[in-house]
């Protein structure tokens, strides 16, 4: 082979890895995106993992981080990377692609695996997290979710907490108190998720020019049509 033609043949190939490597990453996001729709299904689905009507009613936000790793030996370090939604006038928002990273220290040790779903249940809770570096528990009060039988004695004068979080290991659902856990916006998923640079998290709350990917349209539904079984 000449080096003229060789050189057709690199040109050629590293078009195609320039055009497969976005799509790629956008496939790696919209798995996410899936799988957090698939955490809320599971939370919401069983009546003794269904979180209290007054709460989801009244949630302005939800956060779901599927598979978030916690190691510990003496210290303890967890990490995990989903989704926030946030209401709007149409119901809820395309998701925000945040992470989950925290410490506690005590005597621990093991690694553990576990799914994440927060509920906010104020504006301000969440803008915490679009400010970046919200810290659970400083930013905003939080406190573990009931569920089952006695989250349906729950009413609006029982939530007191502007977030309420469950947490799913070896298939079982509970009620857990993250405190420590810093939540930080993931600005190279969401540019992938949506092929733009997104510069400020409330775009992808408003919207405005950004792709609606499938993934993103069956998440909303999923919780809309749980929202809607409520009334």
């Amino acid at each position: 082979m000449g080096s003229r033609s060789f050189g057709v043949c690199a040109a050629a190939v590293a078009l195609v890895l320039a055009c497969a490597a976005p799509a790629f990453a956008q496939r790696a996001e919209a798995n996410r995106v899936q799988d957090a729709t698939e955490v809320f299904h599971a939370l919401t689905s069983v009546p003794e993992y269904q979180v209290p009507a007054a709460l989801m009613r009244k949630a302005y936000g939800i956060a779901i981080i599927p598979r978030v790793q916690r190691v510990s030996f003496i210290v303890g370090v967890q990490r995990g990377r989903g989704i926030l939604v946030a209401r709007d006038k149409d119901g809820w928002s395309r998701p925000l692609f945040i992470s989950l990273a925290g410490g506690s220290v005590g005597w621990q040790v093991g690694v553990q695996s576990a799914d994440i779903v927060l509920f906010f249940r104020t504006r301000d809770s969440v803008e915490q997290v679009l400010r970046g570096g919200a810290t659970l528990g400083v930013a905003a009060s939080i406190s573990a979710g009931s569920l089952g039988r006695e989250a349906a004695a729950v009413t609006d004068a029982d939530l007191r907490a502007e977030i309420y979080s469950y947490s799913r290991s070896r298939g079982i659902f509970v009620g857990v108190a993250l405190q420590g856990g810093t939540l930080n916006i993931d600005y190279d998923a969401n540019a992938a998720y949506y092929g733009t640079d997104i510069s400020h998290a409330e775009q992808v709350f408003q919207g405005t020019g950004l792709m609606d990917p499938a993934s993103a349209v069956k998440l909303r539904q999923e919780i809309a049509s749980y929202e809607k079984s409520l009334r």
